[in-house]
This record gives structure tokens, sequence and C-alpha cells, in this order.
């Protein structure tokens, strides 16, 4: 099991992404995501999703949610648990990433990017502000073969 962070900052109705391209190995490899990573040992949640957005971006966060927990379950990888954020206040200048670029995205122009197919269920979520959620997310390759919100099949 491998808990994770994403967050997906905000700015002029748009997201920045990570377009994940430096990795020869990633299991992200060409897709857009958020930024984040792993949690370290004795690290929260909170404190993770700070470190690793200033590692990737260069930002501090000053404004943060926690939107739900997306359990990802594959044939290919372990089992991952992830803290989903949206930020919309932080401080300094975006620098380069060390796993890809970085791009703001209008979030009306996100589906034409190379999203997996579960990230698109929690894209929807957040833009319509749904409550707090527990999804899950079950692949066989790159293929979406199972979702659930909160339980429930969809």
């Amino acid at each position: 099991m491998i808990p994770t962070t994403l967050c997906y900052i905000e700015k002029d109705d748009s997201y920045l992404m990570l377009h994940r391209i430096a990795k020869k190995v990633d299991i992200n490899k060409d897709k857009w995501i958020g930024v984040g990573g792993k949690l370290e040992d004795k690290e929260s949640p909170e404190e993770c999703l700070l470190r690793e957005v200033k590692e990737e971006t260069g930002l501090t966060l000053t404004s943060y949610r926690l939107r739900g927990i997306v359990t990802f379950v594959s044939d290919r990888w372990v089992t991952e648990y992830m803290f989903l954020y949206t930020a919309d206040g932080y401080e300094g200048e975006l620098s380069d990433c060390p796993e890809g670029e970085l791009e703001w995205v209008p979030k009306t122009e996100l589906y034409q990017k190379n999203l997996w197919e579960g990230d698109k269920i929690f894209l929807d979520l957040l833009a319509k502000d749904a409550p707090f959620f527990s999804l899950k997310l079950s692949y066989e390759g790159d293929k979406l073969v199972y979702s659930a919100l909160d339980g429930s099949p969809i």
C-alpha cells in the first residue's frame, strides 16, 4: 500500500497540471495530472502536500482543502491511497519541475489532455464542488474496469 497526495492548484479558472514526461519508468508516463507524491515516514498528508508542491512547483501553498480519498487498485502496481486536495492560495514563483512540464490548463480544456479515465471522475466531482468523497478506481493496465463512489458502483 502506498499513501500519496495529489493537488490541483487553481488560478483564473485553470488548474496547474503536470505533464509527466521526464522519467523513463513512470506509471503516469505521458499523462497529465496534478502535483503531489508519496508520504514519507512520520509525515501527515498535509505535510506531504506542502513538501511535494514546493518540490515540484516552487510554490508554497497558503490555502488548500482536502476534497476526498481515492483508492487506486491495479493489476500492475501496488494499491495506492491518495489524499486529493485543491488549493486556491499560494506564494512564490513557479519553477521547473523535475518530473515533467507544468502548465496552467483552463478547466474547460482539461479533457483534451491525456488523462487517466478515473481522474475524469474525480475532476467532475471537484467541478461540482461535491462534498468530501471516497472514490475507488480499479484498473487493468491503463483501462478503468470498476469505479465506486462512497461505496456504491458508478
